[in-house]
């Protein structure tokens, strides 16, 4: 137990010290994926829900590994998002272009094509698929490792930005727009949400499911792009932007009151996006479970995350800062 309590308390002043440099440089920031997380470890049944609050901060915690993980493995970045444009010309429907299924979509436009272009429904498929076998193994590590990435893939399969080749505005003069919408915002206004977004469900098909997801966050991503056009067009480009204090640095921001005024405009979808990519993680976790035989957890409650599973932890975040990130970056 003293070795566990020294790794954990190494992985939490790891975590404080990164949140003051990095804290919004990653997609819904390292905030909203946090919150993501932890909120649906509420809508769970009374068969899951001790199991998953027992061990809430350390899912908490790590809902921002695979973000961390974009800047230690090759291969990580594709599994966030799509750029379902990408397939079709002007006018053409990309979701009657690209096929749902895999091995159709492999055949139809190479593997290598579509892990250029990104697989974040396939990957989020695939997860359940191993979260449902970790239930079947009762491994404590993979299912809390598992659930934590789970629940960030799921999450960034509900930003519209995250569908689009113009995923951070380059295309059309609005550089910084990724950001902007899933970091800066949910951080102004996360406090006025209502997460109270009622009881995980089974989901029969994950993979519609999840393309369901997809297709709704790119059918919002023209009006993330034009909003913000329009508001940038009216107003004052010195009011714009602002600098705030992050840690130890200066940094330049959307004003508040920029940040404000395009929340607005929006009528809510940072928050609907934000607070059903809850509902959806907690769905998916319990289908796991379902799918699982709906295993004891009760069981697994004495069980602490291993050596072995604390040391890639920690191995994980000293990659994080050495690194360069491997793939695009979002945020330019």
């Amino acid at each position: 137990m003293k070795f566990i309590a020294k790794y954990v308390l190494s992985i939490i002043v790891i975590a404080v010290v990164l949140s003051f440099f990095q804290e919004t440089a990653e997609s819904w920031g390292f905030f909203g994926h946090r919150k993501i997380n932890r909120m649906a470890v509420f809508t769970l049944p009374p068969e899951m829900i001790k199991f998953y609050k027992k061990n809430i901060e350390y899912i908490t915690e790590h809902a921002v590994d695979p973000d961390k993980r974009r800047y230690a493995a090759e291969g990580e970045a594709p599994r966030h998002y799509i750029d379902i444009d990408h397939y079709v010309h002007a006018g053409e429907d990309p979701f009657a272009v690209v096929p749902q299924n895999w091995f159709d979509a492999v055949d139809k436009f190479t593997e290598d094509t579509l892990q250029a272009y990104g697989i974040v429904p396939w990957h989020v498929n695939v997860m359940v698929i191993r979260l449902t076998k970790a239930f079947e193994e009762k491994n404590v590590d993979r299912i809390l490792h598992l659930s934590a990435d789970l629940g960030h893939y799921i999450g960034d399969s509900h930003v519209p930005l995250h569908t689009t080749e113009n995923y951070n505005g380059q295309l059309t003069g609005q550089r910084g727009i990724h950001g902007f919408w899933e970091s800066r915002l949910p951080e102004l206004k996360a406090k006025d949400y209502d997460y109270f977004v009622g009881r995980a469900e089974y989901v029969e098909d994950i993979l519609e499911d999840e393309w369901q997801t997809v297709k709704a966050s790119f059918a919002a991503k023209d009006s993330v792009l034009d909003f913000e056009r329009k508001l940038n067009d009216e107003f004052p480009s010195d009011q714009k932007y602002s600098h705030e204090n992050r840690g130890a640095s200066l940094v330049k921001t959307y004003s508040e009151e920029y940040s404000n005024k395009y929340h607005d405009m929006m009528n809510g979808m940072v928050e609907r996006r934000l607070t059903q990519s809850i509902i959806k993680v907690g769905s998916y976790w319990y289908t796991a479970w379902v799918n699982a035989g709906q295993p004891d957890l009760s069981k697994l409650l004495e069980r602490e995350p291993s050596k072995k599973q604390l040391e890639k932890n920690i191995e994980l975040d000293k990659n994080y800062r050495n690194n360069k990130i491997k793939g695009r970056e979002h945020q330019d």
